[in-house]
């Protein structure tokens, strides 16, 4: 099966990694090895980026970048619109290319993808929508106004989670906004951001996009690196670690360039008195083990009310005996695999750590062994009881392991939630309009995601995506993210037949 999706989306055997648009350069650097998590296999080679290669790139989405940003920014959206419609056409291919190469389960895969064609959508409406605001001048006779304009070159990079959401995330808005964009995917799922560029690819050249809107420069840290530290790059939109993006942004930021973070999650709800408990449970599970807990969005703690601890935790451990591990192209299955064995040691260390810092489990974990999980890669959602301050809780692995633990009052409940080092996403189940509102509140969630009555995981495009403290501060997708893709401009015109200056300031020549 997996052989004819290749095929579909025109996926070789080897592959360059490289590309300006409709062009393929003959890179020349490391050859990487693309390999699936399911069942352990490669799948097919790409070969990453010399500095050569990218600074062709980079010189080539220069010279574009002067053309589009003349186009009128509804040209360009129908471009982004043809884009959705290629997606439509090759959603269940790329859906399932996403899904054997990264693990997540088929219907998030096609999800995933969803989520690319409904920010197409989003984009095209936009591009009618670049506003900016008149204000009275103190001046007689003057108007003054401000409008946006594109930054120039927009450089992704972009995890291995999401292997090619967040790129369109963040792409269909820089080409709404008239940037154009490189993008460095993870070098763990490669192939996927390689059938994106061959999916664009006849848009791009039936609407005569000029070469370098759309490029694409596959490798490791290193090529991030390069990105980081470039001036012919204005922003740099980076999605990963906080690790990582610490390191990005005190490149970037020594260039007094741009930085958009998208960093980790700590995420947790609180499941109060009030809760309909059997609702809540639904919510909990899916942020805990969807994706095999490798969201930047999963669910990470639970804290609890004490009243209904017990019984509370006693559904999660029935709901977790009903999961079902395994390959998830099957979509009787619910979780499948962790990325690669690195993952799978990260996962290992935390449970041993849980356990010397004072952690119980209510439900074990473990590595899954027999030929049904011969990768190495599946692994055990486990629940563990734990406190708010132990340092492993305080961390964010990238896992299925799930925190829970108590609390008295709903202030405890929201101090314990923020009282972590990351804030991206949060939620509160309660049927208790106070609770809620006071959760909403500038004294409830520090986080940038705020949610009453549903998971941490999961955001719609038409809210602005992203959190707080180590999480970055950047945002993505809907509402007004837009923004961060261009530059403000303030601007006063003097049609009167004088000269006033501000202030009231007087300058006689006579």
């Amino acid at each position: 099966m997996i052989n004819d999706i290749l095929q579909q989306l025109h996926i070789t055997a080897a592959n360059s990694g490289v590309s300006t648009g409709t062009i393929w350069l003959d890179a020349k650097g490391p050859v990487i090895q693309a390999s699936s998590p399911v069942d352990g296999q490669d799948i097919a080679t790409v070969t990453a980026a010399t500095r050569a290669d990218y600074d062709q790139v980079i010189e080539t989405a220069q010279a574009a970048f002067k053309e589009w940003r003349l186009w009128p920014a509804p040209r360009r959206g129908e471009v982004v619109r043809q884009i959705g419609e290629a997606l439509r056409t090759n959603k269940e291919a790329l859906g399932k290319l996403v899904s054997y190469e990264m693990g997540k389960s088929l219907q998030e895969g096609y999800g995933e993808v969803q989520e690319m064609i409904d920010i197409c959508d989003f984009a095209v409406g936009l591009s009618r929508q670049l506003h900016g605001l008149t204000m009275h001048s103190e001046r007689p006779g003057h108007r003054m106004y401000e409008q946006w304009h594109p930054l120039g070159i927009t450089g992704i990079i972009s995890a291995f989670n999401f292997p090619v959401a967040v790129w369109s995330w963040n792409a269909m808005l820089a080409w709404i906004c008239g940037d154009v964009c490189v993008w460095k995917p993870s070098e763990k799922t490669p192939l996927s951001a390689i059938a994106c560029q061959q999916i664009i690819q006849d848009v791009l050249r039936s609407n005569k996009v000029p070469e370098g809107v759309c490029c694409l420069v596959t490798g490791g840290r290193e090529t991030g690196e390069w990105m980081a530290a470039d001036t012919r790059v204005p922003l740099v939109s980076a999605t990963g670690s906080t690790r990582m993006g610490k390191a990005v942004s005190s490149v970037v930021g020594a260039r007094l360039g741009r930085a958009l973070l998208e960093l980790g999650g700590n995420n947790a709800i609180i499941i109060t008195a009030d809760a309909d408990l059997d609702m809540a449970l639904i919510g909990c599970v899916f942020g805990a083990v969807g994706t095999a807990g490798q969201r930047c969005t999963s669910t990470r703690r639970l804290i609890i009310h004490e009243s209904v601890y017990a019984s509370f935790t006693q559904k999660l451990v029935k709901a977790y005996q009903q999961l079902r591990i395994g390959n998830p192209l099957d979509e009787n299955n619910h979780v499948g695999p962790l990325i690669d064995k690195d993952a799978v040691n990260l996962y290992l260390d935390s449970i041993e750590k849980i356990k010397a810092q004072g952690g119980s489990f209510l439900v074990e974990g473990g590595v899954l062994s027999g030929d049904a999980y011969a990768s190495g890669c599946y692994v055990k959602p486990c629940i563990a009881a734990v406190e708010n301050t132990y340092a492993i809780v305080q961390h964010e692995t990238f896992a299925p392991i799930l925190y829970v633990m108590k609390y008295n009052n709903l202030d405890e409940a929201i101090a314990m939630q923020n009282d972590v080092p990351q804030g991206l996403s949060s939620a509160i189940m309660t049927l208790n309009l106070r609770e809620a509102e006071l959760f909403l509140s500038q004294a409830g969630s520090d986080c940038g995601i705020a949610n009453v009555n549903i998971g941490t995981s999961g955001a719609e495009i038409g809210g602005a995506f992203g959190g707080e403290k180590e999480t970055g501060g950047g945002r993505e997708s809907g509402s007004d993210a837009w923004k961060s893709y261009m530059r403000r401009q303030t601007n006063t015109i003097n049609y009167s037949t004088s000269l006033p200056l501000a202030q009231g300031i007087k300058f006689d020549l006579a």
